[in-house]
């Protein structure tokens, strides 16, 4: 039984220390990454070139959606502080990132962290009034970052570019080589996604990410025993928020534009909601979710224009598709919130712990 952990014995501290300690988890990434390095070839192969582009383009989608929900997941998963202003520091990150290309000419492999890092920069001036608030007032006090940010980039041409808060970006190039399609851009995306899962996995199982689950815990208890509760939760926010500013730069080089209507309240709400439904304080489980929230208004709007016909004119469908959409989305929430709080990791760990003891039931 090559996958029972009983039968391996750690004798070192790198092996105890290992992201994936056992050979079947081994094997499994690595097949994981041979897929992900052939997915363009593989879909063009199955589904034709167009076809492929397309479906390229939403696994862009969700490799971006990836970044997003892992920097919201450490702020509210793992450091128990709600916030509802997500989308207002990717849209930081991503007029950071137009700004300097456009205005500096600098290539993307800058504009990334110089967008996360004032991202970041934004963030922990947010998060100054977590020591004093939390719960409710400190969701309140990230709606009112969310619309401030939002007012300031629509009313200061410096920033924004001018009346229409768009400033059109040149796309990335690497080695003399620009990125224009989707099946390009994919392997970039692909590589800042794993970068930020792999630097995830290593921040909660250091001793800033234990510091973080303590405060989530009991933040009182936490103080008591040491823990400097501003630094941590500051740093939090920082850190979630350069994941955000990232995020944000990622989809300005999507669209080849930087424009504030791809970052209002709504994008903070549907990243709220990975988290949610893929399970809060879990790596994987906001890749579930990212995964399933991108999908699933593609699924909806497929469903209902091969079913919608029958109960909808096709002059009602347009305006029936986003209503269906947002019904739904807040039932899934609501199902997930009272049939299982911890979301879709959840139940792969409930699976997967099935067959860690079957044939056994205990």
């Amino acid at each position: 039984m090559f996958h029972r952990e009983s039968g391996y014995f750690k004798t070192t501290y790198r092996a105890d220390q290992a992201l994936y300690p056992l050979p079947i988890a081994r094997w499994t990434v690595a097949v994981f990454a041979v897929l992900a390095l052939v997915l363009p070839q593989l879909l063009t192969v199955l589904s034709g070139a167009q076809s492929a582009e397309y479906y390229i383009s939403i696994v862009n989608f969700i490799l971006i959606a990836i970044v997003g929900a892992l920097g919201l997941n450490i702020l509210v998963g793992y450091t128990g502080q709600i916030s509802i202003g997500h989308a207002a520091f990717m849209s930081v990150g991503a007029y950071t990132a137009a700004n300097l290309a456009v205005r500096a000419g600098m290539p993307f492999w800058v504009t990334l962290p110089a967008a996360g890092l004032m991202a970041a920069a934004v963030g922990a001036v947010v998060g100054v009034p977590s020591l004093r608030i939390k719960g409710l007032y400190l969701a309140i006090a990230t709606l009112a970052a969310q619309l401030i940010i939002e007012w300031t980039i629509n009313h200061v041409p410096w920033i924004s570019g001018g009346s229409q808060a768009s400033i059109e970006i040149p796309r990335p190039e690497l080695f003399g080589f620009v990125l224009k399609e989707h099946r390009e851009l994919y392997y970039l995306f692909l590589v800042v996604a794993v970068l930020s899962i792999v630097a995830t996995l290593n921040l909660v199982r250091s001793r800033i990410g234990r510091a973080f689950v303590a405060i989530r815990d009991q933040d009182i208890a936490a103080e008591i025993i040491g823990i400097d509760i501003f630094k941590y939760k500051t740093l939090s926010f920082a850190i979630s928020s350069f994941y955000a500013g990232v995020t944000g730069v990622l989809y300005t080089y999507l669209y080849g534009v930087a424009n504030y209507e791809n970052f209002q309240i709504t994008t903070s709400i549907d990243y709220l909601a990975m988290i949610i439904i893929g399970g809060q304080g879990s790596v994987l489980g906001s890749i579930f979710g990212a995964t399933f929230v991108t999908l699933l208004p593609i699924v909806i709007r497929v469903f209902m224009e091969n079913v919608g016909v029958f109960l909808f004119t096709e002059q009602e469908l347009p305006a029936v598709i986003p209503a269906v959409r947002l019904g739904v989305f807040g039932l899934l929430i609501i199902v997930f919130l009272v049939l299982e709080p911890e979301g879709l990791n959840r139940l792969w760990r409930n699976i997967r712990s099935y067959f860690r003891v079957w044939p056994f039931s205990y």
